[in-house]
């Protein structure tokens, strides 16, 4: 094995026990039904500097911890268990594959750019993939949350507006923040 070889497979390792361990802390920070991501700025930070892959297994590991999460355990898989395993897979997954080829794709236009909009798309992506699913697979749950008949509303201002507030700000603040700390590191060496 060469020495990048061993860089990426360490440096994926590191973000793998970051998702895992802010996921699980994750998993008791909750507004209404779902619990608030932190573990999203690994998977993108991930995705920016080992690439697309690396984005899809981190959000990949991601979604198994969210499935075993209490809250995922409590509300949806005694109901939806294979859907529910879909979408937290999915959902995370492909936020980690799109935020590396966002990056691959812009890093050499506009680097800055290409940081934050890897950055950004990651909640966009995971928090808008969970809305079409609780609007289609998981409808019927969605609906038996609210007595007054508003699905839509109740699903973007109490299921995951907050939320999503959250993390989004949370993934556009800290990993440019990080990135630019990293390309710091490497010009002082």
């Amino acid at each position: 094995m060469n020495n990048n070889k061993i860089k990426k497979l360490t440096g994926t390792s590191i973000f793998m026990a970051l998702v895992i361990v802010l996921q699980l802390i994750s998993n008791y920070i909750t507004l209404g039904p779902v619990s608030i991501t932190l573990a999203l700025v690994p998977i993108a930070l991930g995705a920016i500097i080992y690439g697309p892959l690396t984005g899809l297994f981190l959000g990949l590991i991601h979604g198994a911890i969210v499935i075993v999460s209490p809250s995922t355990l409590a509300a949806f898989m005694p109901l939806y268990p294979v859907q529910t395993i879909f979408v937290c897979l999915l959902k995370s997954g492909i936020a980690g594959l799109v935020s590396g080829l966002i990056f691959k794709y812009l890093k050499n236009k506009n680097f800055t750019l290409s940081i934050i909009l890897a950055s950004l798309c990651v909640p966009i992506i995971n928090t808008g993939l969970f809305a079409i699913a609780m609007l289609t697979l998981l409808r019927p749950l969605l609906d038996s949350w609210t007595s007054e008949g508003n699905a839509v509303g109740y699903l973007f201002l109490s299921v995951i507006g907050y939320n999503f507030l959250i993390e989004f700000v949370i993934n556009s603040a800290l990993t440019p923040t990080i990135i630019s700390l990293t390309k710091l590191k490497e010009k002082i060496k």
